[in-house]
């Protein structure tokens, strides 16, 4: 139901978060707190809450610590004076006259102060911790056998409130963001039942949460209690405020006590559970009347709250390592995959399962360079690429970055918040926006808070909530939280990713050393056999030829065949050599640019090769063209080469055409040269520009196989690129660029 709050009263508590509550200065009215000077061992405060003791005793302000009391704490300065910085003793019994029994215990805070305080005893209190092991023995017992974390606090509620007999015991966890869940209970009928309610973060603020990690038990008998002021020594006026935080009899912030008040409880008591050093949970104990625990039974619950935590931390390590276990068998089913592709992305999509499985998510969106690659339940392409702006802005250096409420975050993803309400990315590039990103959806679900999770503000006063009925508030708009274990498994993930990218760029770049060795190796040696075979081969020719004219007359017409085979044998290997020499020099030679003309040099190179075109009706398309910085030497041997094969491949075509023409495209000029002739089968494109790669027969079309593997060299040198398209039997176009900046390349 909605709670309906009433005005506060005129308690002015408008900075409870930072209220002095280690330092009150003043102690609940069970015994006597005496703070000693370490050095002169003299009382320099106190505070006794019976008169009596005083009038019995004489006061104890400013007299030595063996005198005090009638003296009755003098054999205990040696222990008391021992005591190490911020450590606590219980002393034992003391027994002040008719004033009775009190529980002697020590503190110090610091180098410069120590506490003594005296607890009065409850009457019919058990003698010592020895007469409540059978309890504590039990409930050992039954926790060893405690399946899960809720059937641990159900056993601690039930044996604090065995031990205690308060009317209401609960165990109290918190939450990330410190509201706490009420997730075991043990009552009578007397209070109603908080179980399964929230309380926010504000009920306990942080420094409260502080005090209780560091002090495990707390007890406030009675809420209604007058606090007894500490009086300090004259010369100990103008020291800071005692810091009173161990102490049993510290006095608590009145802000709690009027929410005990409305929360219909006289008596409270809390045990601290801590889980590695930090603030778990409590064990918090509520009765409707005044209730005084001894201290015995105190240190019994303790204990309890010791075992407990140390139970809850074990169970929950179990269960974190079965949970990581899972994911790392998601993981390395994954890198299995990545260690047999080349491409990891590539591994990824095709085992969505694993991939999904590694964070617990019901989407999935993998985004490189320009690609999006989109898994499960998850937004749109375009959704996620707006996404991916704010996530680089919003995570920041971090690798890793993870919401359970985006679209409070990002309000654009209210769009699609049942499909990605929760978002876990890490970024895979340190160069571009690349991410593994992964979703949750929404999660509606109802949240019965313990009374309206607000405080009310009157004026400038606050009141803490005066009801604590069932109050429902509807959750929207927010995923399952990711866990550590979630947040680990992906930033193990993206290390394999870095490590395999790596791993391969180190061996691509081993391949490509070699590579260059063996490319340099080769074209010495192909210059060294080019060399020495141009003399032998112009030897062949010459030879023949002049045996030909010399022996003219007495050969017949099948020699004469023969000599002449050896002839066009030998200049079509010398014009192999020659081709081999030359393109082998291209790797060695110092390329030198200048601005070209490329219509000049075109129609330069097509009016040399017009012998080729002799006799024949060629239909020639020139394009006005640009001028490029490039080497010239080397584009005039490019235009030549694609001339020249247009020119040859034209040459069975009944009308024969050529185009030269010219494309702008980004940041490059583009070339080509078009003919209608044989074409090719674009099959083999991949071949066409390799060394010794025919696409036609030599009987057919006459040619080295170089040609075109010269313009790739060439147009690779100056930064450009070369392709070519076909349609067999229609003709071809060969397409080669030159960037505007041309820095020339090995």
């Amino acid at each position: 139901m909605q709670s309906q709050i009433a005005t506060a009263p005129a308690l002015d508590l408008s900075n409870c978060a930072d209220e002095p509550i280690r330092t009150p200065g003043a102690v609940q009215p069970y015994g006597v707190v005496l703070v000693v000077d370490p050095e002169t061992l003299t009382v320099s405060e106190s505070a006794v809450a019976d008169a009596r003791i005083v009038e019995a005793f004489g006061e104890p302000l400013g007299a030595a610590l063996d005198s005090v009391l009638g003296g009755h704490l003098s054999g205990w300065s040696e222990s008391i004076t021992a005591l190490e910085v911020g450590t606590s003793s219980y002393l034992g019994m003391v027994t002040l006259g008719s004033h009775g029994q009190h529980h002697a215990l020590a503190h110090r805070t610091d180098a410069d102060l120590l506490i003594v305080e005296l607890e009065q005893s409850v009457p019919g209190e058990s003698g010592s911790l020895e007469a409540l092991y059978p309890v504590i023995r039990r409930f050992m017992s039954e926790i060893e056998q405690a399946s899960s974390v809720g059937k641990l606090c159900e056993l601690g509620a039930q044996y604090v409130r065995q031990l205690t007999h308060f009317d209401r015991t609960l165990v109290y966890r918190f939450d990330e963001e410190w509201n706490g869940s009420v997730i075991a209970e043990d009552r009578n009928d007397v209070l109603p039942s908080y179980m399964d309610l929230r309380f926010p973060e504000s009920d306990i603020p942080a420094q409260a949460r502080e005090l209780y990690r560091r002090n495990r038990v707390r007890l406030i008998p009675d809420n209604n209690y007058r606090s007894i002021p500490l009086v300090r020594a004259p010369p100990y006026r103008a020291a800071p405020p005692t810091d009173l935080s161990p102490c049993v009899l510290r006095s608590v912030s009145p802000m709690h006590l009027e929410y005990m008040r409305n929360m219909g409880t006289g008596a409270s008591m809390s045990i601290s559970l801590l889980h590695d050093s930090h603030l778990w949970g409590l064990i918090s104990c509520h009765n409707e009347a005044t209730k005084h625990v001894p201290y015995h039974v105190r240190t019994a619950c303790e204990l309890i709250g010791q075992i407990l935590s140390l139970q809850i931390a074990e169970k929950e390590r179990v269960g974190n390592v079965e949970e990581r276990a899972t994911r790392r068998a998601a993981q390395m089913h994954l890198l299995g995959r990545m260690s047999g592709e080349q491409d990891f992305i590539l591994a990824l999509k095709r085992d969505q399962t694993s991939f999904l499985a590694m964070t617990g998510a019901s989407g999935a969106a993998i985004v490189q360079n320009d690609e999006c690659i989109l898994m499960g339940e998850c937004p749109t392409d375009e959704e996620v690429r707006a996404l991916i702006p704010w996530l680089t802005e919003r995570r920041g250096n971090d690798d890793v970055f993870s919401t359970d409420r985006l679209p409070a975050e990002w309000p654009a993803a209210e769009a699609y918040a049942e499909r990605a309400s929760g978002v876990l990315a890490i970024t895979i590039s340190q160069l571009h926006d690349s991410y593994l990103i992964w979703f949750r959806p929404e999660v509606i679900r109802t949240v019965r808070w313990g009374g309206e999770p607000r405080k009310v503000i009157s004026g400038e006063k606050i009141s803490p909530r005066l009801s604590f009925e069932a109050w429902k508030e509807t959750v929207r708009l927010r995923s399952l939280p990711w866990t550590d274990v979630d947040r680990d498994a992906a930033m193990d993930l993206r290390v394999a990713i870095v490590d395999i990218v790596l791993r391969k760029a180190e061996e691509m770049a081993l391949l490509n050393e070699k590579l260059t060795r063996s490319n340099k190796e080769l074209e010495a040696f192909s210059y060294s056999v080019s060399h020495d075979l141009r003399a032998p081969f112009r030897h062949i020719v010459g030879y023949s030829e002049l045996l030909a004219s010399a022996a003219n007359d007495r050969l017949d017409d099948t020699e004469r065949r023969f000599l002449d085979t050896i002839v066009d044998s030998a200049k079509s290997a010398g014009r192999l050599v020659d081709d081999l020499l030359s393109f082998s020099q291209l790797g060695r030679s110092t390329m030198g640019t200048m601005t070209i003309n490329m219509g000049t040099l075109v129609e330069d190179v097509r009016q040399r090769l017009e012998m080729e075109a002799l006799g024949r009706n060629i239909r020639w398309t020139i394009a006005t063209l640009p001028s490029v910085k490039a080497d010239p030497a080397m584009l005039r041997l490019v235009w030549q080469n694609l001339i020249s094969n247009a020119l040859k491949f034209t040459r069975d075509s009944p009308e024969p055409a050529i185009e030269v023409g010219h494309e702008r495209g980004d940041e490059e000029s583009i070339f080509f040269v078009r003919d209608n002739g044989c074409g090719f089968d674009m099959r083999y494109v991949d071949k066409l520009f390799g060394v010794f790669q025919r696409l036609h027969h030599v009987e057919e079309y006459e040619g080295t196989g170089i040609g075109l593997a010269h313009v790739r060299r060439i147009v690779s040198r100056h930064g450009g690129r070369t392709w070519a398209e076909s349609v067999l039997g229609q003709g071809a176009t060969i397409y080669f660029s030159i960037p505007d900046s041309v820095r020339g390349h090995s």
